[in-house]
């Protein structure tokens, strides 16, 4: 079947978008701002094009593709390759971003049109689409970790894009360091795998996954694929943003809004997720490991979604829900769902980056003015962009029909028929959450685009002051130029259909049938939803029957009541709980544990090993300490050599004295005995 699938189809989709992130890197002076640009898109549309003739041929033809392009080194037995493996899983993730990163290109067109570093942006954004690509459609671990990597780097470049804002640097820092930690279990995970199969390449791995079942990690009685599978979701959980490694991705909103969108909320932090799911031979295999995955979900599902309540910053109130609904995902992975999960990444990819173009699209109205509270009533000034935040919200919170309904609604199903012992908490933190979600979600959107006007003759504190020399107009809002708002259209179409479209054949059908495997004797979850399930229409209808339906509807109407109505209450009650919303302002501590506690104690210990062990033990009492016993024993020495015969002859005399006393001695004693 492989046959269908060409080799040069299936390489043109990563290295489209690297000749044209090479061609505006090295050479933007030479191409000017438009030559980035129309390179740079056209690179990733071509890859989008291509993506999606692999798509068809997967989904339609059923061809696959698995084998290696490049051989990069050999150490004995071990092969370290480059190689593409092509199921429904990777030719849906192609698609995924390619198409994410092809409208976020659009976009940058119009939000970045006055910055500095124009053709440096297009070409970072082309990188990470490479860089993504090559994640998802690698079939080893070599290439998986390099993919891993690369999108990590463009994500700290980008992030600290803005290189002369401090709060830039010190975000893209935090990112990098945060994703360090995980990066460490994620490569102990894959050494531990290879160091009880001997290979990286993943069909190899997974033949021999019954073989590791039974072993435990040396010197110990944990089951060995327990230890490794968690030190692999470690990795997740700091790219994917899980509780405790997510604290990166609120302050990543430093970095311009389309790769919010691209990175931080569609694309690489998916990454763990697909990653899990393309490990599901693994996980499958341990209980102890999906438990953890599935209390670690449940916390981030739950605990960020309240953050996300009392965030003023437009662009923090989407990442808050970012994080969330990443928590949904890694709930799913939990439960074995990996269908459902895939299935929520793919719709939330296109509204979640549906609504950060948005948020841009009203930041660029509001010039650069990020704080929903000067907002208000941008309805009528931002027709396009306030009824696509509507779709995109309404997607977000659930609403049936949508296409963020069929895969939340999944996860919860999913939970519901779940036997681990974590899975009463994570049905509690998932039905919690979809009122939550609804909550902080159109408490921006009434804030936003309703209500009273609150940026009238307010000076706009411009990100960059050249962006607001607009004439008389500078403290009016305007509709963004169509380079904007045509992607924001776009996404919006996914954002409304792709779940009612694709429930069928992504959850029930054939399509990720060999890329997943399921032990449904142990988990079931699956097969209770199967068993539900009676067509995307029935399961919209009987969705407006179920509680979750009623919470998010309660979730709408409290956020319209609290601050369309009485604005005076939430205030209100922000003052009775102000203990509680202080620790939220501070994010739970989070920030203020791995400063002083974490990051002092390794100071404080790096501190302590340096002055103790380097500086008093290694080099005061071994180095330095035997040099100077040396010496010192030299300097005693040195006064005996005077260089006097008559000395010389005294001592010799001495020492023969002392012999003859020495042999004498026992002589001695003995007479004096008798």
């Amino acid at each position: 079947m492989s046959a269908q699938l060409s080799q040069n189809l299936l390489l043109t989709v990563p290295l489209a978008p690297l000749v044209g992130s090479v061609a505006a890197g090295l050479f933007g002076k030479q191409l000017g701002r438009r030559g980035a640009h129309v390179l740079t898109i056209l690179g990733v549309l071509v890859a989008f094009i291509c993506s999606a003739i692999v798509l068809k041929a997967v989904a339609i033809d059923g061809a696959r593709f698995n084998a290696t392009l490049y051989e990069w080194m050999v150490l004995g037995p071990l092969k370290m390759e480059v190689g593409f493996l092509v199921d429904g899983l990777t030719a849906m993730m192609m698609c995924v971003v390619t198409f994410v990163s092809l409208m976020v290109h659009i976009y940058t067109i119009g939000y970045m049109e006055e910055d500095p570093g124009y053709q440096r942006f297009f070409s970072y954004i082309s990188l990470f689409t490479f860089s993504m690509l090559m994640l998802v459609m690698s079939n080893n671990m070599l290439q998986l970790f390099f993919g891993w990597e690369a999108v990590g780097l463009v994500s700290y470049l980008l992030i600290g894009f803005w290189f002369k804002k401090p709060t830039a640097i010190f975000a893209n820092m935090k990112a990098f360091l945060v994703n360090r930690v995980g990066d460490f279990g994620f490569i102990l995970g894959i050494g531990l795998v290879l160091a009880y199969t001997g290979t990286l390449n993943y069909g190899e791995i997974f033949a021999k996954s019954g073989e590791l079942a039974g072993k435990t990690f040396p010197g110990t009685d944990w089951p060995l694929l327990a230890v490794a599978c968690i030190c692999l979701f470690i990795g997740a959980m700091g790219k994917s943003a899980q509780f405790p490694l997510h604290v990166w991705l609120p302050d990543s909103m430093e970095g311009p809004t389309p790769i919010s969108a691209l990175i931080h909320a569609a694309t690489m932090v998916t990454a763990g997720i697909f990653m899990v799911t393309r490990m599901s031979p693994l996980f499958e295999l341990s209980d102890i490991a999906l438990n953890f995955i599935l209390v670690i979900g449940s916390i981030t599902a739950l605990f960020m979604g309240f953050l996300g309540i009392i965030q003023n910053d437009i662009k923090r109130v989407v990442a808050y829900s970012t994080l969330s609904q990443l928590g949904y995902m890694t709930v799913a992975l939990g439960v074995s769902a990996y269908n459902v999960a895939v299935f929520h990444l793919m719709t939330h990819a296109f509204f979640k980056a549906l609504l950060f173009l948005a948020a841009g699209s009203v930041i660029i109205g509001m010039h650069h003015d990020q704080d929903i509270r000067n907002m208000g009533g941008l309805r009528k000034y931002m027709p396009i962009t306030w009824i696509t935040s509507l779709l995109g919200s309404l997607a977000l919170i659930g609403t049936p029909f949508f296409s963020g309904f069929y895969s939340k609604d999944s996860i919860i199903e999913a939970v519901h028929a779940s036997h681990l012992p974590g899975a009463g908490f994570a049905m509690w933190s998932v039905t919690i959450g979809v009122f939550v979600t609804a909550f902080y979600s159109f408490r921006m959107y009434f804030l936003v685009f309703h209500g009273k006007e609150h940026f009238h003759h307010k000076p706009f504190p411009g990100e960059h002051d050249h962006h607001d020399d607009h004439g008389e107009h500078a403290h009016t809002p305007h509709e963004s130029p169509w380079v904007v708002t045509v992607p924001l259209l776009l996404l919006a179409i996914p954002s409304v259909l792709i779940g009612f479209l694709t429930i069928q054949p992504l959850l029930f059908g054939d399509f990720l049938k060999d890329a997943i495997y399921v032990d449904a004797s142990k988990h079931g979850a699956m097969a209770e939803l199967t068993e539900m399930f009676h067509g995307a229409t029935a399961m919209a209808l009987h969705g407006v029957q179920t509680l979750p339906f009623w919470l998010a509807v309660a979730g709408v109407a409290v956020s319209y009541f609290f601050y369309m109505v009485k604005p005076e209450i939430p205030a209100a009650i922000g003052r009775a709980l102000a203990p509680l919303v202080k620790v939220m302002e501070n994010k739970y501590y989070m920030d203020w544990i791995n400063e002083n506690i974490f990051a002092a104690g390794a100071r404080k210990l790096g501190l302590g090993l340096w002055k103790g062990g380097d500086v008093a033990l290694i080099d005061g009492a071994l180095v330095n300490g035997s040099a100077q016993a040396v010496g010192s024993f030299a300097g005693v020495v040195r006064t005996l050599q005077t260089g006097y015969l008559s000395w010389y002859a005294l001592v010799m005399v001495l020492g023969i004295f002392g012999l003859m006393t020495w042999q004498l001695w026992p002589f001695l004693v003995s007479l004096v005995g008798h």
